[in-house]
């Protein structure tokens, strides 16, 4: 449980990242603390969405993955932003993408930020 929780907090702080370096990426709320509600409940839906949509799209396209090196991780990546999007716009989150390419830049910056985190952070498999 406390690695699930590790792991939104993290997924939360590199959403927060990619809405503060992207400025088409929005984020919406009152307060502060609506924003970070707000923030770790997109972290809750994407971190959802990777672990439910993004396996079943990489075994379809996985002779793409092959075909490209690899690099059609960065497509994969922007479209589960932008599904993450789709579905914080219709849970009635104040989060959006707006736009293919600043997904790909999005998912670009998470995947960084969270790659960098999870160096850092210790992963308990207990």
């Amino acid at each position: 449980m406390k690695n699930f929780v590790v792991k939104t907090i993290a997924n939360a702080a590199a959403l927060a990242i990619a809405v503060w370096v992207l400025d088409r990426i929005t984020l919406t709320g009152d307060s502060t603390g609506k924003k970070i509600g707000t923030l770790l409940l997109v972290a809750l839906v994407f971190g959802l969405v990777n672990f439910l949509v993004k396996p079943i799209v990489k075994v379809l396209t996985f002779p793409l993955f092959i075909l490209t090196l690899g690099l059609i991780t960065l497509v994969v990546n922007a479209l589960m932003l932008m599904l993450t999007s789709w579905l914080a716009d219709k849970l009635d989150l104040s989060f959006h993408v707006e736009g293919f390419w600043t997904a790909v830049l999005g998912g670009l910056i998470i995947s960084i930020v969270s790659w960098a985190l999870a160096v850092v952070l210790p992963d308990d498999k207990d």
